[in-house]
């Protein structure tokens, strides 16, 4: 079927019986082919007055085997076919690390249509929820909007921002043919030795509270069942960012207290705004597994907070720490299970019928996802918004996301008229980062843990500043020897890097980088650093060395914003403010917001050149 050409009509809504649709034969639009599927279902929801109504009915209906099937959720290339959905009536997939379905939008969406046609080809014809960790943008997929990591959308106190972003990365994930967004992350880092940093917005809970507002109101908009909107997920629930030591799955020791006053909050917010499904952690809270948390997930989360939508683990959750029935018991309704779906089907399945899991957990996790899935609309509406296909990495869209990174940028230093640079000025860039969309954009990008490449549709920094200033040099390498520019902008930071693989003490900018800034200042350069990290850093020797210093965390595919920072483009002057405090050395880490250790403290940031 031509994705390009279908018109789908629904001819009922919020029933599962039948879907129509009608697709053109040519460009005559009298000219049409009608085809009407629903798989082989039986059971008619039309006569339910409700979704409540409906779920109720359809749960009744089910068998175990239909029941278990709609709590799992697997990789779509790892081991699962259409065929399997259909066979074993598997409720989600996911997209992550691996093959892609094509180079188009076009491509993506009608892959996921395969595997939602096959679902709906079941004994119920349930749709699919399909998910992926768009996080910064649509950041799968190449060609997408990728916007500045959460760290650096905290920076820009924009909340307006925050929330158009999130409204923009709904619209490019539903182009590219999904229901669904694992994102955002409100982990509240306390540890700059931790990889995840830049997945939370700030170590602020304020600040955080207001942010994860913002991005599930962009998300998920009025109404999931809205065609612009997609469910958003608050994660890792709770206390992620809090490990000791910062160490990627480790343990978070508070009192109760501390959560409650902390860390909790923005859960309580998330869950007043409607977010649709939240994700359990890979750490432990006072030495109790967040996924085997039963007082955390069933009596704060689901009890006091009310939370009535989806607690889904992170990857392989549904067994990485023991049998199913540990988790499943524990308040978790949905596994992701990357290859191993049966091997957890079973277990669960077994637990069932040994009555290890009573029914009534079993039929409150399945009432969940079914409600989930009525208010998105997938039982009216269960395929993709291809109408959206061709906005993926639109230039309006990726308007936004520059103006995201000029205001996101952190102006730590500026002395002796550095800036804001004039096009007339002798510019050169130096170092790897300045010419390179993967250095900039960070882990979450294209793959897993980013990549160390352009990617398509992104503009790199120094593109950015020759659009300005097209005299402008390039040195890879850094400053050298007669080099005709007078000012230099040097472009250095971390490599990309996600989850546990970015966990380190090595705080620092390293040698090689770090020789750049020297050598170029010791040619008698004027120097601006722009740092391009996914946490603050130990950056004083550097800093000292500068004529103007930027934090520009992890901008994403649009450098030109940092063009815009620098020259002042159209009058704009700092705006963005330290999500953190700033460490003099290593050893002071981790520090507190007003720290009197701190080389800057929280919110520091200068507002003017």
């Amino acid at each position: 079927m031509n994705q390009a050409l279908r018109i789908l009509l629904i001819l009922f809504t919020g029933c599962g019986l039948l879907t129509c649709s009608i697709t053109p034969l040519s460009s005559d639009p009298k000219q049409t082919d009608v085809v009407c599927l629903w798989g082989e279902q039986k059971f008619n929801l039309c006569k339910y007055d409700s979704h409540e109504k409906m779920v109720e009915a359809l749960l009744a209906e089910m068998t175990l085997d239909e029941k278990i099937g709609q709590m799992t959720q697997s990789v779509w290339h790892n081991g699962v076919s259409p065929e399997v959905i259909r066979q074993e009536a598997i409720g989600a997939i996911i997209h992550t690390e691996g093959p892609v379905p094509g180079d188009l939008a076009d491509d993506w969406v009608r892959k996921f249509e395969e595997f939602q046609w096959q679902a709906l080809q079941t004994r119920l014809g349930i749709p699919l929820l399909i998910g992926v960790d768009a996080i910064h943008g649509q950041n799968t997929f190449e060609g997408a909007v990728i916007f500045p990591h959460n760290i650096g959308m905290a920076a820009t106190r924009n909340l307006s921002l925050i929330q158009r972003a999130a409204e923009i990365t709904a619209i490019e994930t539903a182009g590219t043919g999904f229901n669904w967004t694992f994102s955002p992350c409100i982990a509240m880092p306390q540890h700059e030795h931790w990889g995840r940093v830049y997945e939370g917005f700030t170590e602020d809970r304020d600040l955080t509270i207001a942010a994860v507002s913002a991005s599930v109101r962009g998300h998920q908009g009025e109404s999931l069942a809205a065609r612009h909107t997609v469910a958003a997920t608050a994660k890792h629930y709770i206390a992620d960012g809090a490990t000791q030591g910062g160490i990627e799955g480790g343990d978070a020791v508070m009192s109760d207290q501390t959560m409650r006053e902390l860390y909790l909050p923005p859960y309580a917010r998330a869950v007043e705004d409607g977010v649709a499904a939240i994700m359990a952690g890979f750490n432990s809270y006072n030495g109790v597994n967040m996924h085997q948390n039963g007082y955390l997930v069933n009596e704060v989360l689901k009890g006091e907070l009310g939370f009535q939508g989806v607690v889904l683990t992170d990857w392989n959750g549904g067994l990485r720490f023991g049998p199913a029935h540990t988790v499943i018991n524990a308040g978790i309704d949905m596994a992701m299970q990357p290859g191993n779906h049966e091997e957890f089907m079973a277990d669960l399945k077994s637990s069932v019928l040994d009555k290890t899991v009573a029914i009534s957990r079993i039929d409150d996790a399945v009432r969940r996802i079914l409600r989930l899935k009525f208010k998105l609309g997938l039982f009216a509406d269960p395929f993709a918004k291809t109408e959206f296909s061709a906005l993926v990495g639109s230039h309006d869209h990726r308007a936004v996301a520059r103006q995201a990174v000029r205001e996101s940028l952190v102006l730590l230093k500026s002395e002796n008229s550095m800036l804001p640079l004039k096009p007339e000025d002798r510019i050169a860039v130096v170092g790897t980062h300045g010419n390179n969309s993967g250095l900039q954009s960070g882990g979450w990008t294209i793959h897993w843990q980013g990549q160390k490449d352009n990617y398509r549709g992104a503009t790199t920094i120094v593109d950015g500043i020759r659009a300005v200033a097209p005299q402008t040099e390039y040195a890879e390498a850094g400053c050298y020897e007669g080099m005709a520019a007078e000012k230099v902008v040097a472009v250095v930071g971390e490599e990309p890097y996600a989850e546990f693989k970015g966990d380190t003490d090595q705080l620092f900018l390293n040698e090689a980088q770090s020789q750049i800034v020297q050598h170029c200042k010791a040619l008698g350069k004027q120097v601006a650093v722009v740092l391009i990290s996914g946490r603050v850093l130990a950056i004083e020797p550097e800093l000292n060395l500068s004529d103007a210093f930027i934090a520009a965390w992890l901008p994403g595919s649009e450098g030109a914003g940092v063009a815009d920072f620098l020259f002042a483009t159209d009058g704009f002057r700092p705006t963005g403010k330290s999500p953190y405090a700033w460490p003099r050395g290593v050893e002071d880490l981790p520090l507190t917001q007003q720290d009197d250790r701190a080389l800057f403290k929280f919110g520091s940031g200068l507002q003017s050149f």
